[in-house]
């Protein structure tokens, strides 16, 4: 079977820019027609050179109706230009912000279908650059110098077509420099070491941002031990990275390009020395010196194109590169979607015999995180999971709603494997409740709402009453319309818990999974957040990932996991009496709740002592 050859570099920014054919090609010819009526105003200078010229003897014999025609001529045009040319731009903006608009939408639906390995694998600041920065760039490509590459081709074509028309020798000693400049500036940009250095300059860029999202999140720690950005060595490391290659790239690039300027701005020492040696030879000498100082007037503006060309071409091997970063996060594999998808008609939880391991750097193995795991979690019971660190208990919440694929065995919802459920069907099965809530810059309402527009501000204000958080909210100065984080309020972490009890209250899923909502909350929050937990359980399938062992002594069955295997199972009361892991792990549960600061002894018992 014959593949299709991707296509890479200007050929693919061309099929991106291909969403809007016809709009960019409307900018394109516009811009065409500004670059041809540019040349107005040359044309005008020679007619009016040639006229003045024919009658230098005597100036009062000049055509005044000829020069004034020409001269308005010349001014006409350059407006006409100038309208076009704003014209053109409107158009190509246009086309780019809608490609971009579409292009980030199918990134982030992208992103969203990948497994949690790509995300915990790849850095936030690798995933923004291609986000914002790299798309950013194919609008500079498509709004400006996609325009800018029809008029500076054009434009020159067409002074070298005009020149080549009025006299051929003039054109070619114009034609020489050109050529071998462009000869010059593809040998530099399109060799294999420029293009080299390019792609090590974008993972430089990279590395250096996500170095630095990793220093701006780490801020508290970087106050507290006094860490400055020479001392965060992968900072400064990362910043010194970039500024090498970014050396790197200005010390390949210099001696061709001064070179290429240089010769490109000598036009007029190629042109000069042959109208000269021409001007002997030529049998009327008048009419050739008009087309020599016509020659010599257009010919310093021919750089200007070029040199545009030349700063374009710089510009899209950095874009090309950072489409080719775009094309490389789609080809991403998603998880796959089921061909036909099938809904649970009941909601019990159940493993059979699931092996797991998290693929490590470059995708090589690393140990099992689960081994065999089988347990069912019945409809309307809670199940808790317990365990040491590191022991598999985040690693079963997290393939319920198939953030990864299990390695062997299955995972199945009311008899049917998780894998033959559609992932949006799976998502409204499935509910959690994390220690770490992450709460959007937006208002209260939309944290509770999550982006679902059908929900009215009644349920909103029903799920945060039942949460036990609406008496906090009513008490901000916009109640629900407070905005949280960046330029808002910030919430506490037990008034956090709470709001997320309540999204998860609004979604109403019938499977819930709950990772300590109440590990880190005072006493006063606590006892909030567990009421409100006890609203959201029933009728429920709920798994609970426990750190608090009294907060699960009533569940229906517990599993306790060490090194990835179920060690024991069972009822509180049933573990304890089985004198295994769960049992030393409650005793030590009680004597860390028993602990408390000694006393200081008093100087009177110390005398004594």
């Amino acid at each position: 079977m014959r593949t299709t050859k991707k296509k890479t570099g200007i050929a693919r920014l061309l099929e991106i820019a291909d969403a809007k054919r016809r709009l960019l090609m409307l900018a394109c010819c516009l811009a065409i027609v500004s670059s041809l009526l540019m040349l107005t105003p040359f044309l005008s200078a020679y007619h009016i050179l040639r006229e003045l010229l024919r009658h230098a003897a005597d100036p009062s014999a000049n055509d005044v109706n000829l020069l004034l025609f020409w001269a308005i001529a010349a001014f006409v045009a350059l407006l006409a230009a100038l309208a076009l040319l704003y014209a053109s731009a409107i158009a190509s903006h246009y086309a780019a912000f809608d490609i971009l608009y579409n292009l980030r939408i199918r990134l982030a639906q992208h992103l969203a279908a990948l497994p949690m390995g790509f995300h915990t694998r790849e850095s936030i600041g690798t995933i923004r650059k291609t986000l914002e920065v790299n798309v950013e760039k194919i609008e500079s490509f498509i709004a400006h110098q996609l325009p800018d590459l029809a008029g500076a081709v054009s434009l020159p074509l067409l002074m070298l077509a005009g020149m080549f028309v009025l006299d051929w020798r003039l054109a070619l000693a114009c034609t020489l420099p050109i050529v071998a400049a462009f000869v010059m500036q593809a040998m530099v940009f399109q060799g294999q070491k420029a293009r080299e250095h390019t792609r090590q300059y974008h993972d430089a860029l990279e590395k250096m941002n996500a170095a630095g999202v990793e220093y701006v999140r780490g801020m508290p720690a970087v106050k507290v031990f006094g860490i400055t950005v020479r001392s965060f060595l992968g900072f400064h490391a990362a910043i010194e990275g970039y500024r090498e290659q970014a050396e790197q790239i200005s010390r390949t690039y210099k001696h061709p390009y001064t070179l290429f300027f240089v010769i490109l701005s000598s036009i007029l020492a190629f042109v000069l020395p042959t109208g000269l040696y021409l001007l002997g030879s030529e049998p009327d000498p008048s009419s050739f010196a008009v087309t020599l100082l016509l020659f010599l007037v257009m010919a310093p503006g021919l750089p200007m194109p070029v040199l545009k060309l030349l700063n374009i071409g710089g510009n899209l091997r950095m874009i090309a590169e950072g489409v080719e970063r775009i094309d490389a996060l789609f080809a991403m594999v998603p998880l796959a979607e089921p061909a036909r998808p099938t809904v649970p008609r009941t909601h019990a939880v159940a493993f059979d015999a699931v092996h797991f391991s998290y693929a490590g750097a470059d995708d090589v193995a690393a140990p099992e995180a689960l081994a065999g795991v089988s347990f069912v979690a019945e409809e309307n019971t809670v199940t808790a999971l317990v365990g040491p660190s590191g022991s598999g208990k985040s690693t079963i919440a997290n393939l319920i709603p198939r953030f990864w694929d299990v390695g062997s065995g299955a995972i199945r919802i009311g008899g049917v494997d998780i894998r033959e459920i559609g992932t949006a069907q799976l998502m409204d099965t499935v509910s959690f409740v994390f220690q770490d809530v992450h709460l959007f810059h937006d208002t209260i309402e939309e944290n509770i709402r999550m982006g679902r527009p059908d929900i009215g501000r009644e349920q909103v204000v029903a799920a945060a009453k039942a949460a036990r958080c609406h008496e906090f909210i009513s008490a901000l100065p916009d109640g629900y319309a407070t905005r949280i984080g960046e330029g808002g309020t910030y919430l506490s972490g037990g008034e956090g818990q709470r709001l997320a009890i309540a999204r998860a209250l609004l979604k109403n899923a019938p499977i819930l999974v709950l990772d300590e909502a109440t590990a880190f909350a005072d006493p006063e929050n606590e006892a909030l957040i567990q009421q409100g937990i006890n609203s959201l359980i029933k009728g429920k399938t709920v798994l609970v990932i426990a750190h608090r062992l009294a907060s699960i002594r009533e569940a229906d069955q517990i599993l306790v996991m060490d090194r990835g295997r179920i060690a024991e199972r069972g009822r509180h009361e049933e573990l304890l009496a089985a004198q295994g892991l769960y049992r030393r792990m409650w005793e030590a549960y009680t004597d860390a709740e028993a602990w408390h600061l000694p006393a200081k002894e008093s100087d009177a018992i110390k005398e004594a002592a």
